[in-house]
């Protein structure tokens, strides 16, 4: 093997793992359903009113999902009927503190990325669509 040969199948098997959670977070009501809960417990019905447009068994899967990642804590008390609230975990306030960070690095570059997808575009006689 020479210094310059990539491991490629070694690259891949280590960034699956990443890809994975990454998937999980990145899909359409994660990060909402995350920041609703970085401002507290937060209970299901406040979730499904705060995010018009997801379905109650969508916002339940998600749940689920976020709970399974560690990414959730769900808190069910024993009330008549059951309360059941949810908070982030470490991990999740960690994540939430890198997305800030990626979503400040959008906001400054977003009129340069868009000049040079024109520029781009311009050069190679192609558009979004293509």
């Amino acid at each position: 093997m020479s210094p310059s040969h990539i491991d490629v199948p070694a690259l891949v098997s280590r960034a699956c793992p990443v890809a994975e959670v990454i998937d999980h977070v990145r899909g359409k009501w994660s990060i909402s359903i995350l920041a609703a809960a970085a401002q507290g417990p937060v209970r299901f019905a406040d979730l499904h009113r705060a995010m018009p447009g997801i379905s109650r068994r969508m916002l339940t899967l998600k749940l689920r999902r976020l709970e399974r990642d560690g990414l959730l804590t769900r808190t069910v008390y024993p009330t008549v009927p059951p309360r059941v609230e949810y908070t982030l975990t470490d991990i999740a306030t960690e994540l939430l503190d890198s997305l800030q960070g990626l979503t400040g690095w959008a906001t400054r570059h977003r009129d340069t990325v868009a000049a040079a997808r024109t520029a781009y575009d311009r050069e190679h006689g192609t558009t979004a669509e293509e």
